[in-house]
């Protein structure tokens, strides 16, 4: 019969303690030889299964196995639900739209770099989204600088909602330092090249 119970007492040099079982009752001598040879010593205060067997000096425990604390299971709310909005991340897209927009009226931006983004974002959306399945599978993956290099030439509005939808690279602090960085130097190349400086830029060069 296995009960449950505490190592309330445990000398590791001599190699025995004593278990307080979950039952009451006194104390059970625990020698070392009644532990799995292939796991960690025990420690004080470790919830362990175990037998009784009445030895030469009374009761004593054999087949001892600790019991492994299962961690809670998230809520089913939880789980696949969308990333929480930072407020950098709540506002960028429109900002970045309300930008767009008075670059385009006040210096008449190509038609094509629009479509520059809408394409760039839904080829980096796709993307996330292949690179959360394969690690999902544990299949190949996609490398981050890929993905760092859709985002720089203007997938980044596709790459910050599939962090957000899919939950995939919205943790990682490395890997969101250099995505905020992408998103830097592709708006600085915006304003660059979409605006009077780029006729500054162009005589500099």
């Amino acid at each position: 019969m296995h009960f449950e119970g505490t190592l309330s007492r445990w000398d590791n040099t001599r190699g025995f303690g004593f278990i307080e079982s979950s039952q009451g009752g006194e104390p059970i001598f625990f020698h070392i030889s009644a532990w799995p040879r292939d796991l960690p010593a025990p420690k004080l205060g470790q919830v362990v299964t175990f037998e009784v067997e009445v030895g030469p000096k009374g009761k004593r425990a054999r087949r001892v196995q600790p019991v492994r604390v299962k961690r809670p299971s998230p809520p089913p709310h939880h789980r696949n639900h969308p990333a929480q909005w930072g407020t950098a991340t709540l506002f960028v897209i429109p900002a970045f739209i309300v930008l767009f927009g008075v670059v385009a009226v006040l210096w008449r931006t190509p038609m094509w770099v629009v479509w520059l983004y809408l394409g760039a974002s839904v080829v980096t959306f796709l993307a996330y989204a292949l690179d959360k399945s394969a690690a999902v599978r544990q299949a190949w993956r996609t490398k981050e600088s890929t993905l760092h290099l859709l985002a720089l030439v203007g997938g980044w509005p596709g790459a910050l909602l599939a962090q957000q939808v899919l939950r995939h690279k919205s943790t990682k602090q490395e890997f969101r330092q250099v995505f905020w960085g992408t998103v830097t130097l592709n708006l600085v190349a915006l304003l660059l090249l979409a605006t009077p400086a780029r006729t500054l830029l162009l005589r500099a060069l």
